[in-house]
């Protein structure tokens, strides 16, 4: 999705995370605005990044990953990738700063259908979630 589509999700398109909800009163409260990083759980932050992905918005990707894990720098995606959906299938919260969220992200490159399947950990610090690493699921 490019810039221009992400401004027209804000104004009533549904959220890219596939929530049915507005991408506005969804995951584009996490990436701008007073609630910017945000997310209230490691499932909400989870999807706030996925939509992330599919919008480029590299910089919200780089705020929401642990220091201990972030790379220095996000590649944008390549030519004609296309993210085609989210599946969330799992969410445990551990205590108040440990979760883990088990999804499936499908995308198509080049007529090519591709499915990524991650549980991902997560934590909190100083109140805000993080992303901290994953391990995919053959």
């Amino acid at each position: 999705m490019t810039r221009s589509q992400a401004e027209e999700a804000g104004r009533g398109a549904p959220c890219p995370c596939g929530s049915k909800a507005v991408y506005g009163a969804c995951c584009g409260r996490w990436h701008q605005g007073p609630q910017r990083l945000g997310a209230p759980s490691a499932q909400e932050l989870m999807r706030s990044r996925y939509s992330a992905f599919v919008l480029g918005e590299r910089q919200y990707l780089l705020d929401t990953w642990h220091s201990d894990t972030r790379p220095a720098v996000l590649e944008p995606d390549p030519e004609g990738l296309k993210w085609l959906g989210l599946q969330v299938k799992r969410h445990e919260q551990f205590d108040e700063t440990r979760a883990i969220v088990e999804f499936v992200a499908r995308s198509r490159l080049h007529g090519r259908a591709h499915r990524l399947h991650e549980i991902s950990r997560f934590q909190r610090l100083d109140g805000v979630w993080l992303y901290v690493d994953g391990d995919f699921v053959e």
